[in-house]
């Protein structure tokens, strides 16, 4: 009797941060892959040899990239560290796998947000360097000849460090003290972690290729936002306010980087659910 073949290796990039760990363990429980999750611990993705070393021994068939230096503000205190960590670690990894699949994570924050519902023919025009960084990254990207760029928006959900998703920040924030103004004239497309993680894995068991964004069907303010959570969490009572961007004065902000969901609609059959502000995620 045959013994069955050995799975194929499946990488998944920051699994120490909220999309990557859930990542990894969906695609574990599916059983089609070995999944290698790999946090900053196991593999340093801006040490190239190591990185180079680690896929010649394990010659992953798909890579699923998460990791980012995804913090603005960081970015912009340190641009050149964003580069290597966004732009050359991405470009590392896929010329690596020359023959597997290459998932790679974007966002909505690719462009300027001055007219939102964006395709994904959409041209990018980032208001800052995080931005900047996944456009480039999405250039290399793109020369890989079984690539799939997800760019999604906020997400929604737990970390394994407890300051990774939006929510978490916010809450974080307000425990330390700190009154939030947020923007009645800001919009995303926030949606769960969960709900993202169950559509880039139906998107890769289908083969798809290019640019899918991948985001909650819902297109909400940051306000809206901030009360979806303090029905959640009481503590934000008091501590939460509404603020017009007009009144804003600091760096330069996207008003509205509302993402046009259509292609991925069409290619899993169904909508992607966003948060419900009046009944939940």
């Amino acid at each position: 009797m045959n013994s069955p073949s050995p799975l194929s290796n499946l990488w998944v990039t920051g699994a120490g941060g909220l999309i990557g760990h859930h990542f990894a363990a969906a695609a574990a429980r599916l059983g089609r892959w070995n999944v290698i999750p790999l946090t900053r611990t196991d593999l340093d993705l801006l040490d190239q040899s190591s990185v180079a070393a680690r896929f010649q021994s394990e010659q992953p068939a798909v890579v699923v990239h998460c990791a980012a230096m995804s913090k603005t503000p960081a970015c912009h205190a340190n641009p050149q560290l964003a580069r290597r960590t966004n732009v050359d670690a991405t470009r590392q990894l896929a010329e690596l796998l020359a023959d597997g699949r290459f998932i790679f994570f974007s966002t909505d924050l690719v462009f300027d947000g001055r007219r939102g519902n964006y395709t994904e023919t959409a041209e990018p025009n980032p208001l800052h360097v995080y931005g900047e960084t996944k456009v480039a990254a999405e250039t290399d990207v793109r020369r890989h000849p079984r690539h799939l760029i997800v760019r999604t928006s906020l997400n929604f959900g737990t970390s394994p460090t407890g300051d990774r998703s939006f929510n978490e920040e916010m809450l974080a924030a307000v425990r330390s003290g700190r009154k939030l103004s947020l923007f009645t004239d800001e919009f995303r497309n926030p949606l769960t972690v969960d709900a993202t993680v169950t559509a880039v894995l139906e998107l890769l068991l289908a083969g798809a290729t290019g640019t899918v964004h991948v985001a909650g069907d819902r297109r909400l303010s940051r306000w809206e936002i901030g009360e979806f959570l303090a029905r959640r969490h009481p503590e934000l009572r008091g501590m939460i306010a509404p603020e017009s961007l007009r009144s804003y004065q600091g760096p330069p902000r996207a008003p509205d980087t509302s993402l046009d969901c259509s292609k991925a609609r069409r290619l899993l059959g169904r909508i992607i659910p966003g948060l419900r502000p009046e009944t939940g995620p």
